[in-house]
């Protein structure tokens, strides 16, 4: 009887049998806790119901402004366009910017260059066509021309209106010109004096190989200084002096020293005699020879004026023809010593005194101009 009284408790007590009533739920609760679901798991795309449900109490407080009237159908945009183009619109800037690197970085070739085998040894340095007036671009302010001698044989006027229809656009104006010939005095010639008289640089190449190296070159160069080839100059006197001195021959840096400290400048070494250059130590009379002829030397060399051989062996002179020959020469003797040739030194004495008035000159115009404005 315990075990079918404890089989059966709930008989008794009717409030705990209604505690375990199941509860059906409706159609509209199935949906929206299957709505709430769907919503938790996709986070990413949310359903617009639940977009405003959750926002909707936004337009009733303060900070809620109406949005603006729609625009017209003319000025209606997609943002998602929009989007991409402001997106896409830096590709085309960074690709100009590279293109425009490129261009800066490579020889640009005139479309009449196609087909040359130059182009073949152009291996170090980029190249791309372009709408060009000249052959060759290498840079802002640098040009080249291509000239064959064999096609200069042909067209002799070709290099001279290419020339002109450079015009004054180009610091550095090259013509490289290819010898591809056997006879080349003649034509070189006329190439040389068209380039000299339109201030224009000739490089002669024999092989392509060789030209191709030159604009390589000059393009590899472009913005270097020109320290490689200056030469460096120093600052302090005696080296200077010393540069200047060791040029004659037989004189060595000490001597130069030695000079240095006796007379003091150059100027005083120049105006020194042979007999005070004699008395520096070390300086011997090969050296005082040298010093002194340098110094005294005429900048022109005077041609001695002789009658020729030839004539006086083929044709007898008499007595009164010799007297005077004799007497020409002697006058004509007279005459170049009176018309001796400027010495280093007479020529730096008259310059710095031609100097010196001229300064004078200057100075007094400027007091005369000051008294005049006062």
């Amino acid at each position: 009887m315990e075990n079918s009284d404890d089989q059966n408790p709930n008989k008794n007590n009717p409030s705990s049998s209604s505690s375990f009533v199941i509860k059906i739920p409706s159609y509209e609760e199935v949906i929206q806790t299957s709505q709430s679901k769907t919503t938790a798991r996709s986070l990413f795309n949310p359903s617009p119901q639940s977009f405003t449900q959750a926002f909707n109490s936004i337009k009733n407080t303060e900070f809620y402004s109406p949005p603006p009237p729609p625009p017209s159908s003319s000025s209606q945009f997609d943002p998602s366009t929009s989007r991409g183009n402001s997106a896409s619109s830096p590709l085309p800037s960074a690709a100009a910017s590279s293109s425009s690197t490129q261009i800066r970085n490579a020889i640009l070739v005139s479309h009449r260059q196609k087909g040359n085998p130059l182009l073949k040894h152009i291996r170090n340095v980029k190249w791309d066509f372009s709408d060009i007036v000249c052959d060759y671009m290498l840079g802002k302010n640098s040009c080249a021309l291509y000239l064959s001698l064999r096609y200069h044989l042909l067209h002799p006027d070709y290099l001279y209106y290419r020339i002109r229809e450079l015009g004054k656009n180009f610091k550095l104006r090259v013509v490289l010109c290819h010898v591809d010939v056997e006879d080349v005095v003649k034509p070189l010639l006329e190439v040389t004096r068209t380039a000299l008289l339109h201030e224009c640089t000739l490089l002669c190449g024999w092989s392509l190989e060789e030209c191709g190296r030159y604009l390589e070159t000059i393009k590899v160069y472009e913005n270097k200084p020109a320290d490689l080839i200056q030469g460096q100059m120093d600052s302090d006197y005696l080296s200077r002096l010393s540069h200047a001195l060791t040029s004659v021959r037989h004189v060595n840096k000490t001597d130069v020293v030695t000079l240095g400290s006796t007379f003091g400048s150059l100027s005083n070494i120049m105006d020194a005699s042979m007999e005070d250059l004699a008395r520096c130590p070390g300086i011997g009379e090969r050296k005082v020879k040298c010093l002194y002829d340098t110094f005294h030397e005429p900048f022109k060399r005077s041609i001695p004026k002789h009658p020729s051989t030839a004539e006086t062996s083929a044709q007898p002179f008499t007595p009164s023809e010799v007297k005077e020959d004799e007497k020409e020469i002697a006058s004509s003797s007279k005459r170049d010593k009176k018309d001796s040739n400027p010495t280093v030194k007479s020529a730096l004495s008259a310059a710095f005194a031609k100097y010196k008035q001229r300064v004078g000159t200057e100075n007094n115009n400027q007091q005369e101009h000051e008294n005049q404005n006062q």
